[in-house]
């Protein structure tokens, strides 16, 4: 616990604290090399990231947002193409769509895993859409609109079951971009493959987004876009920095999106630990479901397929007595975290698309009962231990009062 007693949704002082002395070297050689923008500090992470992925290239980029939007417009998607997502998600990954010149459109999710439900999307592909003869590309009925491409979401640091995503996507010739902005070292097991693979690596690219509070986080802002295309790392290279391939000749209008010098050492530095990082994450995740085992019925523990390796970027739980739950946690000292609690397709920024209530009933229902418990490396077991006797204690009154 804090010297309050309280127990934080997420403890971002202590790391900083035990890698102080490294990472106030990263600031000095930033400051005597004046090396700010660019240079071997960037391109040395981008290289170690890659590696961590499994790919062939990284680009860094701004922030999460910059990483998805510039791998949607590298890959080809163009103004008046549709995107396929879901709406339990963050905002920017339809942010980045639209600012890509594309329409989001979105399929429920499994109740499960969360994620983006592969039957549901063969269902909108199959009844929602239609081919072409002409052109042998698929378009939305309604919209009329071409469908260009997927944006699966690897959320709470669990992959999305990629296999029949990028079947489909090979079937209709659609563009598959990861985001991966809560995924950083989760594996997915492709039975085409016969192998694991590591979240960023399946398609034609992925963004990761570095905000402080993910399991691969940096001081600020930051991201990166992962991805096997020579090609398109080039144009994202080019659109990160205004669209220049060298020093005031450019080629198309870019965006100022570079990722700082500074950021790059940073997160370098905790990319060496990221792997015990996020296996101190599954342990207390293990705890968690063991802990909770007694309360099966009254509230659902996050599942992980046999084909997933999650590295718990969150970890929710869900009940119907949600909100209840929260405060009943806040007065013993706990803080809880929602994501997410308004679906997007129900938000005021996306009025335009055209949905309403009822239209995506799994993820309407899901907003209404998840919470995000803490879930961090520096969590101890004592602190782990009386959230989980304040949930239990919970559950008994809940229980007594039916």
């Amino acid at each position: 616990m804090t010297g309050n007693g309280k127990i934080p949704f997420l403890d971002l002082i202590t790391p900083h604290r035990e890698l102080e002395e490294e990472l106030v070297a990263v600031f000095r050689n930033a400051l005597e090399t004046a090396g700010f923008i660019g240079g071997p500090m960037v391109e040395d992470f981008e290289e170690d990231f890659a590696q961590f992925c499994d790919v062939e290239y990284c680009v860094g980029v701004g922030s999460g947002t910059d990483a998805l939007r510039f791998a949607l417009i590298a890959a080809g998607i163009s103004p008046g193409d549709t995107v396929v997502t879901v709406p339990n998600t963050f905002i920017a990954t339809t942010e980045a769509i639209s600012q890509a010149g594309a329409r989001p459109d979105f399929v429920d999710i499994d109740e499960r895993t969360y994620t983006i439900d592969p039957s549901k999307l063969q269902e909108y592909l199959e009844t929602r859409c239609y081919i072409d003869r002409a052109t042998e590309k698929l378009f939305n009925k309604k919209t009329r609109r071409p469908i260009a491409g997927i944006v699966p979401v690897h959320l709470y640091g669990q992959m999305a079951d990629m296999g029949p995503i990028l079947e489909f996507a090979q079937r209709y010739n659609l563009i598959v971009v990861e985001d991966a902005c809560q995924a950083h070292g989760a594996k997915y097991f492709s039975k085409k493959e016969n192998c694991w693979k590591r979240a960023g690596s399946m398609s034609r690219a992925a963004a990761f987004s570095f905000y402080p509070g993910k399991n691969l986080g940096a001081c600020g802002e930051a991201g990166a876009v992962t991805t096997n295309d020579k090609e398109l790392a080039q144009k994202v290279r080019m659109l990160r920095d205004h669209g220049q391939p060298q020093k005031y000749y450019h080629e198309f209008e870019g965006y100022n999106g570079r990722l700082d010098a500074i950021q790059a050492g940073i997160l370098r530095l905790k990319l060496e630990h990221l792997e015990e990082w996020n296996k101190q994450r599954r342990d207390i995740a293990d705890r968690y479901q063991e802990l909770f085992r007694l309360a099966a019925g009254s509230i659902t523990v996050p599942h992980e397929p046999a084909w997933a390796r999650a590295v718990y970027h969150l970890y929710v739980i869900r009940t119907e007595n949600r909100d209840q739950l929260k405060h009943h946690l806040f007065e013993a000292g706990i803080a809880t975290g929602i994501h997410y609690p308004m679906p997007l397709h129900l938000q005021k920024a996306c009025r335009n698309l055209g949905y309403k209530e009822g239209d995506f009933p799994v993820t309407e229902k899901l907003a209404l009962e998840i919470l995000s418990l803490p879930v961090y490396p520096q969590l101890q077991l004592d602190q782990q231990r009386h959230i989980a006797k304040a949930v239990m204690e919970f559950v008994a009154v809940q229980a007594t009062a039916r």
